[in-house]
């Protein structure tokens, strides 16, 4: 099995490719073990089909279970299938049914390996599996995709590709294997994923292929079949389908204070909301964000200031600002600078309430509001090898830098550390620096970012308490929290932030994909270019295999060039969407926007697939 990259076991930014879904507010809701068994009749597939040989099975669905799947809706281009058992082919089958919309058009389903086999999950050699398509009118079309495994204790991902594109071998069996080093173990969250990443169909005219799921044969290295309980529930690793927040477009909100009780609902152009607490009130400063956790039929979520001095106030409905909204649709961010401008710089004058509000039916599950801290990409990492402890509560505990560690803290880099604690809360300190024995982003001494068990501290903010001078740090670098924690690993790289967006105008078309260095893309419409001003983003969904994604101006008064590239600025590529800023291509076109060419291009160094790009506002 071909090794692609490594998945965080408890950070969202483990990604098969991350996380955040593009834009139509999709629900990510899979289907479950309820879904009612179906009976249709077996779909015609144009031609007689081969039927695999019979043979004994871990799983059959022939007693309707199908509750240890899931889908997995998390990468960027995901859309979310209708699950079922149906007759197919003369047995019972899982059936995969989707419909692309926009950006979202493949299904990933999760085979849940480690619930299924228990202990005996460590023997798994390989998974055999019957994959087979239809389509609604009868007709045949070539159909292929992956079986992605996520292995070990670190959830190391792997993929086999399968296809199915002779008529008359349809289904056919799939095998996806693990290679030494790609070996499950137990009580680790181990799965196998089924996609689909080319349906011919589409082009041919014929919608969408329905996928058929049947006789999964876990082997061991003998080749032995290994029994499962079917009857079992998907109980995957978080990072499958929570840990994880869609941070597209948004800042990550720091000393976060609830609004206790706010959850509430609505119709379209319906407010509702309450009176504010004083520790919101005074949460409510120059540089902190309200974060509103909904759903809208829309995708769309704003304030209502209803008692305002100024007036009843709308904020962020796009006429009085907009809103950041992630591209999963079900976060938005208001900042106390856009309920400044409308309702002026005294929070005394804003009034009692706070409202929600959107365009479509809506419902609110919490509001909290905080300091707005950016949500970093770390590239160029350098491993701190063998960093790995824990202590209680303002217990620090640390190593030795080695050469290499103290040779990448360079301006412009961060370290970032992998770990767990009850307060969700960790820093760094500094035991021999000559300005004496430091903490550093402990919320004193500046504050680290942490959100999805990952801290980050940057070289500046070290800088800033310990000196600009890095040999007076001092030999050894620790860690500490106000509670018990554990720190399971330690990088230090180029930092690059991404920034929160709004105003998002969509480069129609631009779908694409290239191997790596290959550069492919489309010519810029008038209103991309009229969206390129300063401060603008261009953001992009992707995939790639090394999870990098980068920009091609190839028509450049100044030459052809690459933006974001690591050479040419660094993009902010994370959980699926890649960010260049304006200033950027700037930095490397010139500031005359003319001068950029006609096309924009794409490029990784490894495969890469393009879903969807837009242009938006920064709010920096």
């Amino acid at each position: 099995m071909k090794k692609k990259k490594f998945l965080a076991c408890l950070t969202a930014c483990a990604m098969v490719l991350s996380l955040a879904a593009c834009g139509n507010g999709q629900s990510d809701t899979p289907s479950t073990a309820t879904d009612v068994v179906e009976t249709t009749p077996a779909e015609t597939t144009g031609g007689e089909a081969s039927t695999p040989a019979a043979e004994d099975a871990s799983i059959d669905f022939e007693d309707g279970n199908m509750g240890f799947v899931q889908a997995y809706t998390k990468p960027a281009n995901a859309v979310t299938p209708e699950l079922s058992v149906v007759d197919f082919n003369g047995s019972k089958a899982l059936q995969v049914k989707y419909t692309q919309e926009g950006s979202k058009v493949a299904p990933y389903v999760g085979i849940d390996a480690s619930s299924l086999l228990g202990p005996d999950v460590a023997k798994v050699a390989s998974m055999e599996v019957s994959l087979g398509v239809s389509y609604e009118d009868g007709s045949f079309n070539a159909v292929s995709g992956k079986i992605y495994a996520w292995s070990g204790a670190d959830l190391v991902e792997t993929f086999d590709e399968w296809s199915v594109y002779l008529e008359n071998a349809n289904p056919k069996k799939a095998v996806a294997t693990l290679a030494a080093g790609e070996e499950f173990v137990a009580d680790a969250g181990n799965l196998f994923i089924v996609s689909v990443e080319t349906d011919n169909g589409v082009d041919a005219g014929k919608g969408n292929a329905t996928l058929y799921i049947d006789n999964i044969r876990f082997l061991d290295a003998s080749g032995n079949l290994l029994a499962a309980d079917s009857s079992v529930a998907f109980a995957g690793p978080e990072s499958f389908s929570g840990g994880g927040a869609d941070y597209s477009n948004l800042a990550i909100v720091t000393n976060a204070v609830e609004f206790e009780g706010f959850a509430t609902k609505g119709d379209g152009w319906g407010q509702d909301g309450f009176e504010m607490p004083q520790e919101v009130i005074d949460a409510l400063v120059p540089g902190s964000v309200v974060e509103i956790s909904y759903s809208s039929e829309s995708g769309n979520m704003w304030l209502v200031m209803p008692d305002a001095a100024a007036g009843w106030m709308r904020v962020g409905d796009g006429t009085n600002g907009k809103s950041y909204i992630n591209n999963s649709m079900n976060v938005a961010q208001i900042t106390y600078e856009q309920i400044a401008e409308f309702c002026g710089d005294d929070v005394s004058t804003w009034g009692a309430r706070m409202q929600c509000e959107s365009d479509t039916a809506w419902e609110v599950y919490s509001v909290k509001v905080g300091q707005k801290a950016p949500v970093y990409t770390v590239s160029n990492a350098v491993e701190f090898e063998g960093f790995a402890t824990k202590g209680d509560g303002w217990g620090q505990d640390g190593f030795e830098m080695p050469q290499e560690i103290i040779d990448a803290l360079v301006p412009g880099s961060v370290v970032e550390v992998e770990f767990s604690s009850e307060s969700g809360k960790l820093w760094l300190v500094m035991p021999d620096a000559t300005a004496g024995w430091m903490r550093v982003g402990d919320g004193t001494n500046g504050t680290a970012v942490c959100y999805d068990g990952k801290a980050y501290i940057t070289y500046e903010q070290i800088a800033e308490f310990c000196g600009e001078d890095k040999s007076a740090w001092g030999a050894r670098m620790q860690c500490e929290s106000d509670t018990a924690w554990e720190v399971y690993a330690v990088r230090v790289g180029t930092a690059a932030t991404a920034k929160m967006v709004n105003n998002l105008v969509s480069f129609e078309g631009f779908a694409t994909k290239g191997d790596g260095w290959g550069q492919d893309g489309f010519e810029m419409p008038q209103e991309i270019i009229d969206a390129l001003v300063p401060g603008a983003v261009v953001e992009v969904a992707f995939s790639s295999e090394s999870g990098k994604l980068w920009l091609v101006m190839p028509d450049a008064t100044a030459g052809w060039m690459r933006v974001g590239d690591g050479t040419n600025g660094n993009a902010a590529c994370l959980n699926g969407v890649c960010q260049v800023t304006y200033e950027q291509i700037a930095e490397f076109c010139g500031d005359d926007v003319s001068a950029w060419g006609a096309r924009m291009q794409c490029e990784s160094d490894t495969a890469w697939e393009v879903y969807s790009v837009s242009v938006g506002m920064s709010a920096e």
